[in-house]
C-alpha cells in the first residue's frame, strides 16, 4: 500500500479529502495486519516517490514479482501510470473486474451499444429490471419509475425545522496521524480538518448507513433538492465518501433501504429516490467515464474560456449562495448534490468558466471525489461540456435559488433584476447564456420555453443583459 504525494497535488486537494483517503488506507492496513496478512506500507514522507506509478516501478525493479494484479482503477491517470510502470519493467498488469459495482464495464458497454446519446433514466430502468429491485414482476413498484412529483420540495419561509444530527466520528489515533501528516506535508492546501468526522472504517460506514436509514431517509426524498443556509447536511446520507472509498458495498446500502421500505419505515418516494442515486446515477457515471475517457477530460462544447474566479478557493464573494456553499465546502469538504449542481455548477456553466479548471476544482474540494465520479458529473452534467449525457443543460436563474433556499434573503444582489449593479448574477448570466447559445439550444425541445421567453425581450433589454454580463465576466474576482 502506497501513500503517494501526487494524489494530493495533481489537483490542489482539500486537506480533509487527503486526510480521509490516508485514514481509510491506514485503518485498512491495520485490519489486514490484525487478520495476519502481510502488508508492505509506504507512508507519506517515508519514501522518495511522489507518483504512485514510480513507487510501483521501483518495487517491480527489485525483481521479486512476476506480475501486478489490480482491480479496475477509478482514475484514468492512475491506470495509465500503472500501465507505464509495468511496461517499463516488463511485467504484465492483470486487471480484474471491480465487484464493488452492480454493473460491470462490459455490461455497461453492451447496454450502451451504438447509442449516440446516453440517458441515465433508461439505464436505471434497465438496472431495476435485471436486478429485480423495486419491481412487481415486470412493472415498477408503485406503478411508476420515479416519484419526482412527491420529491424535491422546497422548505418555504419556515425553513427545515428541527433536523436530526448526522453521525460523526471523533478521529482516533490512526486518523489523527493522517490529519497531522496532511497538515505537515500540505500546509498551504485549501480547506479545514478541524471538523473532520467522516467514516474511515467499514464498521463506521455501517453505523452511518444505520443512522441515515433510521433518522433521515424517511424525509430524504421530499427534501433532497432543498437548500438552507448554514445547514450543510440536512437529510442527506453522507455515505458517498464511504462508498467511493469502498468501505461499504452499494448492495448493502440498497438492501438496507429496501428493508426499511418493506417494513413501512420509509415511503416509496424516499426509497426510490435514494436507490436511484445508488443503482442508477452512480453506476451510470462510472460507465460513462470509462467509455468516454480520455476525450471527456477535454470536452468543452460551448468553448467557454473564462478563468475560475479566485473566490472559488475562499468563498469571499458577495453572492450569498456561492459564498455560503463554497465556505461550507472548505469547512467540511462537502456540499450536497443540488449545491454542487445548481449553485457552483450552474454558475460555472452560465458564466462561461473554462470546464477543465472547474472540473479540477470539483475533484480537489470534496472528500468523496474520485476521478470516475467527478469527470462525468462535472463535465457531462453540471457544465454540459460533453453534450451527450443529459437531455438539457442544467442552467437556471436566481428564481430557482430563491425558490429552493433562503440564500437570497441575506444577499446584496436582487433576485428580481436581470441587469444593473444590483442584479443577481445568476439572472444576468442565465439570460446571457441563452442569448449566446440560442442557435445551439434551439433544437432542444426542453429549452423551447426559456427561448420563447427570451424572444419577448426588446433589443434594448438584450443589449443591457449582454453588456452587464460582459462587464461581470471581465472582473469576476470582484463579484
Amino acid at each position: 500500500m502506497i501513500e503517494a504525494g501526487e494524489e494530493s497535488t495533481h489537483v490542489w486537494s482539500h486537506k480533509a479529502r487527503s486526510a480521509l483517503f490516508l485514514a481509510g488506507m491506514r485503518h485498512r492496513a491495520a485490519a489486514f495486519r490484525t487478520a495476519g496478512m502481510p502488508v508492505n506500507y509506504l507512508r507519506l514522507g517515508e519514501h522518495p516517490h511522489v507518483r504512485l506509478g514510480d513507487a510501483v516501478q521501483a518495487r517491480l525493479a527489485d525483481g521479486e514479482f512476476s506480475a501486478v494484479v489490480m482491480l479496475e482503477a477509478g482514475d484514468y491517470r492512475i491506470q495509465e501510470s500503472l500501465d507505464a510502470a509495468c511496461a517499463a519493467e516488463g511485467k504484465p498488469l492483470l486487471i480484474r473486474p471491480d465487484p464493488h459495482f452492480l454493473c460491470a464495464l462490459d455490461e455497461f458497454n453492451a447496454w450502451a451499444g451504438d447509442k449516440t446519446q446516453l440517458r441515465m433514466e433508461f439505464f436505471y430502468r434497465w438496472q431495476r429490471r435485471r436486478h429485480a429491485i423495486l419491481m412487481a414482476g415486470a412493472e415498477p413498484v408503485g406503478g411508476q419509475w420515479n416519484f419526482d412529483a412527491d420529491n424535491r420540495q422546497a422548505f418555504g419561509r419556515q425553513g427545515p425545522g428541527l433536523l436530526p444530527a448526522p453521525l460523526r466520528f471523533a478521529p482516533d489515533a490512526i486518523t489523527r496521524s493522517a490529519i497531522d501528516d496532511i497538515e505537515r506535508h500540505f500546509p498551504g492546501h485549501p480547506g479545514e480538518t478541524r471538523h473532520f468526522g467522516w467514516a474511515v472504517t467499514p464498521s463506521q460506514a455501517e453505523d452511518v448507513l444505520a443512522d441515515f436509514i433510521r433518522h433521515r431517509l424517511p424525509e430524504f426524498g421530499r427534501w433532497q433538492d432543498a437548500m438552507w443556509q448554514d445547514e450543510p447536511f440536512l437529510w442527506h446520507s453522507l455515505l458517498s465518501s464511504a462508498l467511493n472509498l469502498k468501505l461499504i458495498d452499494p448492495r448493502r446500502v440498497i438492501d438496507a433501504t429496501l428493508a426499511a421500505y418493506a417494513a413501512g419505515h420509509v415511503p416509496i418516494a424516499a426509497a426510490e429516490g435514494f436507490i436511484r442515486q445508488i443503482l442508477g446515477w452512480r453506476e451510470f457515471v462510472r460507465g460513462v467515464y470509462w467509455r468516454q475517457m480520455p476525450f471527456l477530460a477535454t470536452a468543452n462544447q460551448y468553448d467557454h474560456q473564462t478563468p475560475l474566479p479566485s473566490w472559488f478557493w475562499t468563498g469571499e464573494t458577495q453572492a450569498n449562495c456561492l459564498g455560503s456553499t463554497i465556505r461550507q465546502t472548505l469547512e467540511h469538504g462537502y456540499a450536497h448534490h443540488i449545491q454542487r449542481l445548481m449553485i457552483t455548477g450552474n454558475f460555472a456553466l452560465i458564466a462561461g468558466l473554462e470546464p477543465r479548471q472547474v472540473a479540477d476544482w470539483y475533484l480537489a474540494v470534496y472528500v468523496d471525489a474520485v476521478d470516475w465520479v467527478e469527470e462525468p458529473n462535472t463535465l457531462g452534467m453540471a457544465l454540459s461540456a460533453w453534450p451527450d449525457m443529459t437531455s438539457k443543460p442544467y442552467c437556471a436563474s436566481g428564481a430557482y435559488i430563491k425558490r429552493m433556499s433562503n440564500y437570497c434573503r441575506d444577499c446584496r444582489y436582487r433576485p428580481d433584476q436581470r441587469s444593473g449593479a444590483d442584479a443577481c448574477p445568476f439572472n444576468t448570466f442565465y439570460w446571457d447564456f441563452l442569448i449566446r447559445h440560442a442557435g445551439r439550444l434551439s433544437g432542444n425541445p426542453r429549452m423551447s420555453l426559456p427561448l420563447k421567453n427570451l424572444e419577448r425581450y426588446s433589443p434594448e433589454e438584450i443589449a443591457l443583459i449582454t453588456q452587464h454580463a460582459d462587464a461581470l465576466r471581465s472582473n469576476l474576482d470582484s463579484l
